[in-house]
């Protein structure tokens, strides 16, 4: 790399040797090149995360949520962590009263809620496992984790309730207790006592353990507070293993490094909560808030009233994925499109004036004032006025949607990249960086990253462009799979944990996830296809939102399952004379249509210089999402690509012989 902006080289490449691939430098982020930053002052587990704010911060809001009927905070009703840590207590004392000792497994299955982070806390409390039940799962999913990790008690949302009951009896050899973060009906009661489970009413649970104590255990920094399993789109979920060391290192790192950028955390900062708490990236950034003394407030669970748990919570900080910014940008464009020839035209001459003075380096509050005041103001008022942070992870965000937000949202929007393996932050972009725009960032100041060459899939990390598997070593990283090491040797060798996705260096030292290692195919000609990285290609057509991409071995082209852009083939539909009384999925139907997207498609193929064989000969386009209802994706967005081929095989087949 030639400026190397970002990052030192702390060891040298390695030439490929005795069969193995070669590797390259070792870099970590500049702002560590001394040595990594130390832990927060105190804290070596989780549970000193928040006991110690808890003696700072008393007084202050740590968890809220929404009650209609109360008029004094804006329907935010909140609770102080002085307020948090006593119910925490009681809920541990209830715990250890139905037998449950340090190492037991607590699952909790549930949307974010406080009573959601109260269990939390009380398992840290303890030395309990707290093992997350993804709240988008299904029964056979939950069965399967109750069992693998040996759950003896659950905290339940109360509409989550029958869903575990239906795993008895099957489940009952280990879980014992089950709490309802509501109330239990009757007929719960009789069916739960019919296989020997006790179940309790969030409320009969507190009292359980009145008038008892229980001394806290002695907790160490390499005892593992959590089993997060993965969502998995090829095979069963895999507990990943994560230590209070794992944990306590990322929340010092991620404040060491938003301090470097004079970008740090405040007490007056507010969250809102709703990705999954479930899933490491949510979990680790209401553990950074807690540690801060910050609040953190709850969405009510419906996505389609986020926008207004926004405008009522008036959030400093949104953690996202690109699917929630896609919609935000989706909805804009479709405003401004709409209004009228002024205001349209004021609109683009202000985007068109910012975007300018930031790519020429100015930071985005100093580039329009003027017109952040008078035209972007009512976008910043949208998000609760107050946002400052948007951070996109899970999946690439388009360079479009970002570059447009940041400029339109008077906000920083940055992307991070980590796995559940490497406690989510592993790289994290810069503010005020056009140069960034597309990237992940340089990595974050705790880790070491490398890249490894992928020989057969053309990466070469010792390259004139660096590319390879991206390869992360530090304290960071999990403890391994649970009741799977030999998972564990796969992906830990030498201390480095092979993320499985392929990385590009960019000369300033920032990290751009180019591609899967293991999403690889070969036509019928020999050629190997690699189908996230034309994914990521084909996905900055504007006219679609979503794209699979499909390969048969014993077929010589592609074909594809495309989710159109609706406000694009009304567009081109409106444009063509084509009737659209009908509804989208009648348009999706349209010979035209297809022929329309394909196209599209195969200009962004031209334009990106993809190979013949890469292109894609035919498409079926589908009006609805891909979604979790019907298993095509993870919770976190990622495709599960045998169960997208189970669901769309006989479409797959069509598109084959519609083309020989």
């Amino acid at each position: 790399m030639a400026e190397k902006k970002y990052v030192v080289e702390v060891e040298n490449a390695k030439q490929a040797k005795n069969g193995k691939p070669s590797i390259g430098p070792v870099y970590r982020s500049i702002v560590a090149k001394d040595g990594f930053p130390p832990l927060l002052s105190g804290m070596e587990t989780c549970w000193d995360i928040f006991r110690i704010s808890v003696e700072k911060f008393p007084e202050n809001r740590m968890l809220g949520y929404q009650d209609d009927s109360d008029e004094k905070t804006g329907n935010y009703v909140w609770m102080t962590y002085e307020e948090v840590y006593n119910i925490v207590i009681k809920v541990g004392t209830s715990i250890r009263n139905c037998g449950i000792n340090k190492g037991g497994r607590c699952g909790i299955y549930s949307v974010n809620c406080p009573k959601w982070v109260i269990s939390m806390q009380a398992c840290n409390a303890h030395g309990l496992h707290c093992v997350p039940l993804y709240d988008s799962l299904g029964a056979d999913a939950v069965e399967y984790i109750i069992c693998h990790a040996e759950v003896s008690i659950a905290f339940v949302e109360e509409k989550k309730v029958p869903e575990v009951l239906k795993t008895m009896p099957r489940t009952t050899k280990h879980l014992r207790t089950l709490v309802s973060f509501g109330k239990v009906a009757a007929d719960q009661k009789e069916a739960a006592k019919e296989f020997g489970l006790e179940i309790y009413s969030w409320d009969d649970f507190l009292e359980l353990g009145s008038n008892q104590h229980f001394d806290l255990p002695a907790k160490k920094k390499d005892d593992i507070c959590t089993i997060m399993y993965t969502s998995g789109t090829t095979s069963e979920p895999k507990g990943v293993l994560i230590s209070n060391e794992t944990v306590v290192t990322v929340v010092s790192g991620i404040n060491f490094s938003l301090k470097s950028i004079n970008e740090e955390l405040r007490q007056s900062d507010r969250y809102l909560s709703y990705l999954p708490l479930a899933h490491i990236f949510d979990r680790v950034v209401e553990e950074l808030f807690i540690s801060i003394g910050a609040s953190i407030g709850y969405w009510r669970g419906d996505v389609k009233l986020l926008s207004d748990d926004i405008k009522q919570l008036k959030p400093t900080i949104l953690c996202t994925v690109p699917r929630v910014l896609d919609r935000i940008y989706a909805g804009l464009m479709e405003k401004i499109n709409s209004s009228g020839t002024v205001k349209r035209t004021l609109f683009n001459l202000a985007y068109s004036y910012k975007l300018s003075n930031m790519n020429s380096g100015y930071k985005h509050e100093e580039a329009s004032p003027l017109f952040d005041k008078i035209v972007f103001s009512k976008i910043k008022e949208g998000l609760g006025g107050n946002l400052r942070l948007i951070l996109s992870g899970g999946a690439p965000l388009a360079p479009t949607v970002e570059t447009y937000l940041r400029v339109v949202t008077c906000a920083h929007v940055l992307q991070g990249y980590g796995l559940t393996e490497s406690c989510a932050a592993s790289f994290i972009a810069q503010p005020n960086d056009m140069a960034m725009i597309g990237t992940v960032g340089p990595p974050a100041p705790n880790v070491d990253v490398c890249l490894e060459s992928v020989p057969e899939m053309e990466y070469d990390a010792l390259g004139n462009i660096p590319r390879g598997e991206i390869c992360i070593r530090g304290n960071t990283l999990f403890s391994g799979y649970y009741k799977r090491e030999d998972l564990t040797k796969e992906v830990m060798v030498d201390g480095w944990f092979h993320t499985g996705d392929i990385g590009e260096w960019q000369p300033d030292g920032c990290m751009k996830v180019i591609d899967r290692k293991k999403n690889i195919f070969k036509l019928s000609q020999g050629e190997y296809v690699s189908v996230e990285n034309l994914e990521n290609v084909y996905s900055l057509a504007s006219e679609i939102d979503s794209i699979w991409v499909y390969g048969d071995s014993f077929q010589s082209f592609l074909v594809a399952v495309v989710n159109p852009n609706k406000q694009a083939l009304e567009s081109w539909a409106e444009a063509n004379s084509v009737d659209t009384v009908n509804d989208f999925s009648s348009l999706c139907q349209h010979p035209g249509a297809k022929d329309f997207i394909l196209d599209q498609l195969n200009k962004t193929a031209k334009s990106n210089k993809l190979k013949g064989f890469e292109l894609i000969k035919a498409v079926h386009l589908d009006p609805v999402p891909f979604d979790m209802d019907r298993d095509l994706i993870t919770p976190t967005f990622k495709k599960k690509r045998p169960q997208l081929f189970k669901y769309y095989k006989d479409v797959i087949n069509k598109l084959y012989q519609g083309r020989n």
